[in-house]
């Protein structure tokens, strides 16, 4: 057994909990850091070991083309390169899931024995072979920086084992847009509500000062204080004073924080509809995902009381799902899409602005069935027919027609704004060009800068992002198009329908003239009438499409107007 060069008084919390990998060794484990960075054990050496198109099938959790590869490279060791066998040693054990020799593994990491590895609780040995008992991920994120990342074993790694009830996620699709929606500026202090296995505080503590990480599972937080340690420095973090820059509770949702405040908040919470049960208990619930509410109680709850914890001038973003009624259906004119907003909207407290993106909408059925694959219920066939048949007499009960899932980004007004609470709440079911999370913001703080301008804004000069098309339709001979309209190639990827005066005003928009005087010099081309010293409907109908376009990013401040703005949001500041 190693042990660190430095001793403590006391293990710190949630270093040293059964079952989960130990970080009450700082000096082991940057060692274990250097050895696995020797190794290659990155994401791009990774890929260029597999291929890309075995790379790609293992990040769909599927094993079957990386264990080719690494039968070829195990076929052809006498000629393959010492760092390709390495490597591909680190692969099958870690990534996989497949056993190795000891010998093989202690050669791949050259000072660290497979003793060290057992104290971290990382694997287990039998007959000369060591098996993982944790899965070693690698995550690469959009700015280049990596991380190793450890969490449970996923069902493609264990193959017909159910999941542990306190299963630790590792990085999913799900974290992955959590960090690309979030604000990526900096913030002071942040709470990353329901950590897991912390990947969103590996993110944060990049631009914030402290961070707050909470999990109701004392797992998930012994695996996020390892992930922490081992990355410390990547993460600019002292490995045996975490407690400077963050800081894990234990607790359920925000009860470990009450009565503090926060810059930002980010949850991907336990939202998963599950059906209750009579006698049921905590043991018996998934906890990464279950939060022991029924039907979408707990998103409703978590919207309702993030207000508590929003600093002035904060925002909290996390991800959710919700019920959508088929009495909402019926009054909504038959449209899902249109039916889901009315109860969320009634879920936010009135102080709050509230920006809600849906994604996505599953039938009922289709909700059951991704919820019991998830958590292997289908690899019993009497199992899976009791779990399916109570989910359906679950949402027959409420009238549930569909299930919405989508991004919720909630703003507390800054001390001294007067204009009234912003409400956004909009289905946008094709693609966004990830991450959003810089846009979102942008359109958010031109919302409020436009507010602040007042008639003023009129007087800025804009241009055309270098992103933005236009398409023209029409029947061939026409002499003009039938519809006019214009696409985003980044971001939310809007599409917007113009009017034949906003089309003419968007291709004036280049940085020369002001919106009132391209307003203006329309109404005469046009022959627009209006009383003395008033505008016609046509003028205030264009400014008003105007500032959708531009708040929605089809249109940004010329670069003088641009740099003014920013010079007077740092004033501000």
């Amino acid at each position: 057994m190693s042990t660190g060069a430095h001793e403590t008084a006391r293990t710190p919390d949630f270093a040293d909990v059964p079952e989960a990998p130990r970080s009450d060794d700082p000096a082991l484990l940057a060692r274990l850091g250097l050895a696995l960075e020797d190794a290659g054990f990155r994401a791009e050496r990774i890929a260029e070991l597999l291929g890309t198109e075995a790379a790609e099938a293992l990040a769909r959790d599927q094993a079957v083309p990386a264990l080719r590869v690494l039968r070829r490279l195990e076929a052809a060791a006498e000629t393959a390169p010492s760092a390709d066998r390495r490597l591909a040693v680190l692969v099958e054990l870690l990534l996989l899931a497949r056993p190795v020799g000891s010998g093989d593994l202690e050669a791949a990491l050259p000072g660290i024995r497979v003793q060290d590895l057992e104290h971290l609780r990382l694997v287990e040995t039998a007959h000369g072979q060591v098996r993982s008992l944790v899965d070693l991920d690698v995550h690469q994120a959009d700015d280049g920086f990596h991380l190793w990342i450890a969490s449970d074993h996923s069902a493609f790694q264990r193959p017909g084992a159910p999941l542990r009830r306190d299963h630790v996620l590792g990085v999913g699709g799900a974290s992955q847009t959590l960090v690309q929606i979030t604000d990526p500026r900096p913030a002071a202090v942040a709470l990353d509500l329901g950590t897991g296995c912390g990947v969103q505080s590996f993110h944060l503590l990049r631009r914030v000062d402290r961070v707050v990480a909470t999990d109701l599972s004392e797992r998930a937080l012994a695996f996020a204080r390892f992930n922490l340690v081992l990355n410390a420095q990547a993460l600019r973090l002292d490995p045996w004073d975490l407690e400077r820059r963050i800081e894990l509770r234990q607790g359920s949702l925000l009860e470990p924080v009450a009565g503090e405040s926060f810059d930002l908040v980010v949850s991907n919470p336990p939202f998963v509809i599950t059906p209750r049960t009579p006698g049921e208990d905590a043991s018996s619930r998934y906890t990464y995902r279950d939060g022991g509410r029924e039907g979408d109680a707990l998103v409703a709850e978590l919207l309702g009381d993030l207000g508590s914890v929003l600093a002035p001038g904060g925002s909290a973003h996390l991800l959710g799902n919700w019920e959508i009624r088929a009495e909402d259906v019926e009054r909504g004119g038959g449209s899902l899409e249109r039916a889901w907003s009315r109860r969320v909207e009634g879920w936010i407290p009135a102080q709050l602005d509230a920006w809600v993106i849906q994604r996505e909408i599953e039938s009922p059925q289709a909700y059951a069935e991704t919820w019991l694959r998830d958590a292997s219920e289908h690899l019993e066939q009497q199992r899976w027919e009791k779990a399916y048949a109570a989910y359906l007499d679950d949402f027959e009960a409420r009238g549930v027609a569909g299930v919405g899932f989508g991004w919720v980004r909630l703003d507390r007004p800054a001390a001294g704004r007067t204009s009234p609470v912003r409400r956004r709440l909009e289905h946008i079911g094709h693609p966004a060009q990830q991450p959003v999370g810089g846009v979102l913001a942008e359109a958010v703080r031109r919302e409020l800068e436009l507010e602040r301008l007042g008639p003023a804004w009129e007087e800025l000069h804009l241009e055309v992002p270098e992103h933005v098309t236009e398409e023209r339709h029409g029947r061939p001979g026409a002499e003009d198009p039938a519809v006019i309209l214009v696409r985003q190639g980044a971001g939310l990827q809007r599409t917007a329908v113009l009017t034949s005066a906003a089309a003419g005003l968007m291709g004036a928009c280049d940085g020369e003239l002001s919106v009132r005087q391209i307003v203006e010099a329309l109404g005469m081309l046009l022959g627009w009438e209006a009383p003395a010293g008033q505008r016609s409907q046509e003028a205030l109908d264009l400014l008003a499409q105007t500032r959708s376009l531009l708040v929605d990013g089809f249109l940004e401040p010329a670069a003088e107007d641009a740099a003014a703005e920013d010079r007077a949001g740092a004033v501000r500041a």
